[in-house]
């Protein structure tokens, strides 16, 4: 990703972040709202890879899945790196 898109991809990120926190501050357990999180996403996913009247084949869903494995081993990189 470019600089300004890589920027707004994390302005966009914490914006999540900051409403899953209100969600916990209003006393939600954090599971349920990952869990929330996740079917949000999986549902967003399915609507911009198929749109409104569409579904996901077993492939698209393994393209999904795909995607979130990547994006998650990255999510981990990164924290691994502020450890060290």
């Amino acid at each position: 990703m470019t600089k300004p898109t890589m920027r707004e991809y994390n302005l966009l990120s914490e914006r999540f972040i900051a409403l899953a926190n209100e969600m916990k501050n209003e006393g939600k357990s954090q599971q349920m709202i990952n869990a929330a999180l996740m079917s949000a996403s999986g549902i967003y996913a399915t609507y911009t890879a198929a749109g409104n009247a569409g579904g996901l084949k077993p492939s698209g869903v393994d393209q999904v899945v795909a995607v979130y494995k990547a994006n998650l081993e990255n999510v981990q990189k990164l924290k691994q790196q502020q450890v060290e």
